[in-house]
C-alpha cells in the first residue's frame, strides 16, 4: 500500500514539474500571436510564483484542516482548470487570471507532498521524488514542441498537458484513502520525539534554526534559477559561444540536476542528510570556481555540469531534513515556509541580477554564483552548529 502511494506521489511531481517550463518553450509563438511585448512572458512567470508563494506559506493550515490526500487532489484540478483556461484565453489578460490558480495550486502540492514524504518515507525518495520532478519538467518542452512544430498551435499543447493532469485529479481522488494507511518511518519519530516536546507551544517562525534554513533554501534556489536564466547569455557574451551551443550546454546544467538527483537517491543509503547537503554545496562551489577561473573553454562546460551535479542533493536533503531538525508538529508549517522562501529566491534574485548586468556586465555571472553558493554554505553550516549546540545543551539537561 505504502509502495502504491509512492508511485502515485511520483506521478504526481512528474505532473507538478510538466507546468513549470512550457511557458518559456511556448512562448516564441505565443508571444506575436498574443501580439504583446515580449517582457510579459516575465510577468505572468512571477504571477505564477506570487500564488505559489502565497499558497506555500498558508499550506501547513490547510494539510493540518483537509490531509494532504485532498490538499493534493484539489490543488491538481486547480492547475489542470488553469492549464484548459490558457487553452480558451482569448488575450493576455485571461492568462494573468489563469495563472493566479495555477500558481496556487501548484504551492500547495509542492508543500504538502514534500511534508509527506519527509515523514513517511525514507530519504532516498526524496532524491527520486525531486528527481522525478525533472523528468516532468524535461518533457513540458518536448510535448510542447510537437504542437508548435510547423504549426504555431501552442494553446493545444497547454491542453495536452491540462488532460494529464486531470488524469492524474482523477487518480488522486480514487486514492483518497490510501493517505491515512502509510505508517510514519520510525527513525523520523525517534528523532524528532525530543525537540516536539519542547517546541508543542512555540510558533514556527520563532524556533532557533528556521530562518537559517530558510535562509538556505532563499540562496539554494536563487542560485537553481540564476545559472539556468543566464548561464547562456554568459556563454554567449562572454565565451563568444553560439546561441545554440551555449543552450545545449546550459541543458547538461539540467541534466546534471536530474541525473545527480537520481544517483544520490542511491547515495543516501550510505550518507546522511546532512552530508549529503555540505558535499553538494561542496561541488557546487567548485563548479562555481570553474567559472570564475580564466580556464579554457571546456573548463567552463565542467563549471555548469559540476554545478548542477552539486545542485542536486541539496534540496531534496533540506527537504528531508525538516522532521528531524524541527519537530513533526510544526514540519508542515516550516516546509510551507520552505517552499515560500525557495519561490522568493528563484523569482527575484535572477531578475536582480538582471538589473545588475545591464548597468554593468553580463561577466558578473560566475562571481555572483560563487557568492549565492557561498552564502547557502554559511547559513547552512552555521544552522548545523546551532543545532548541535542546542542537542548537547539538552542531553546535558537531561543527564
Amino acid at each position: 500500500m505504502a509502495t502504491l502511494l509512492l508511485l502515485i506521489i511520483y506521478l504526481a511531481f512528474i505532473s507538478l514539474g510538466l507546468p513549470d517550463s512550457i511557458l518559456g518553450a511556448a512562448w516564441p509563438v505565443m508571444q506575436p500571436d498574443l501580439n504583446v511585448p515580449i517582457e510579459m512572458a516575465g510577468l505572468l512567470f512571477m504571477t505564477i510564483a506570487g500564488g505559489t508563494i502565497v499558497s506555500s506559506l498558508v499550506s501547513g493550515r490547510l494539510l493540518k484542516r483537509f490531509g494532504t490526500g485532498k490538499v493534493a487532489a484539489v490543488s491538481t484540478l486547480m492547475t489542470a482548470l488553469a492549464l484548459s483556461g490558457f487553452f480558451f484565453a482569448p488575450s493576455i489578460v485571461w492568462l494573468f487570471v489563469c495563472a493566479v490558480p495555477l500558481g496556487l495550486g501548484a504551492g500547495a502540492i509542492d508543500a504538502g507532498l514534500n511534508d509527506y514524504v519527509a515523514t513517511h518515507y525514507h530519504a532516498h525518495h526524496m532524491s527520486w521524488l525531486h528527481s522525478f520532478w525533472g523528468v516532468g519538467a524535461t518533457l513540458g518542452p518536448v510535448i510542447m514542441a510537437q504542437f508548435i512544430i510547423g504549426d504555431p498551435a501552442w494553446r493545444n499543447g497547454y491542453l495536452m498537458i491540462a488532460g494529464i493532469q486531470f488524469v492524474l485529479v482523477l487518480v488522486l481522488f480514487l486514492t483518497l484513502p490510501l493517505w491515512g494507511k502509510v505508517k510514519t518511518k520510525p527513525f523520523a519519530e525517534k528523532a524528532s520525539e525530543t525537540v516536539e516536546k519542547k517546541l508543542d507551544s512555540v510558533r514556527p517562525l520563532r524556533i532557533k534554526g528556521v530562518k537559517l534554513a530558510l535562509a538556505a533554501f532563499f540562496f539554494y534556489c536563487g542560485v537553481e534559477a540564476l545559472v539556468g536564466l543566464w548561464g547562456a547569455s554568459f556563454l554567449v557574451n562572454m565565451k563568444d559561444l553560439p546561441a545554440a551551443t551555449a543552450a545545449q550546454w546550459v541543458s547538461l546544467y539540467y541534466a546534471g540536476i536530474t541525473a545527480g538527483r537520481f544517483i544520490s537517491g542511491f547515495v543516501t543509503f550510505r550518507l546522511n542528510n546532512k552530508t549529503m547537503i555540505r558535499s553538494g554545496q561542496a561541488i557546487a562551489l567548485a563548479g562555481a570556481l570553474l567559472l570564475v577561473l580564466p580556464l579554457p573553454l571546456y573548463f567552463s562546460l565542467g563549471g555548469f555540469i559540476l554545478v548542477g551535479l552539486g545542485l542536486a542533493p541539496i534540496f531534496p536533503s533540506m527537504l528531508h531534513e525538516t522532521p528531524a531538525r524541527f519537530g513533526r508538529e510544526h514540519s508542515q508549517t516550516i516546509m510551507g515556509y520552505q517552499m515560500a522562501v525557495a519561490y522568493t529566491g528563484s523569482t527575484f534574485l535572477p531578475p536582480l541580477f538582471g538589473l545588475i548586468a545591464a548597468q554593468s556586465t553580463i561577466g558578473l555571472f560566475p562571481v555572483v554564483v560563487v557568492l549565492f553558493v557561498a552564502a547557502m554554505l554559511l547559513s547552512s553550516e552555521w544552522l548545523n552548529k546551532l543545532l548541535h549546540s542546542l542537542r548537547t545543551q539538552r542531553e546535558k539537561v537531561s543527564a
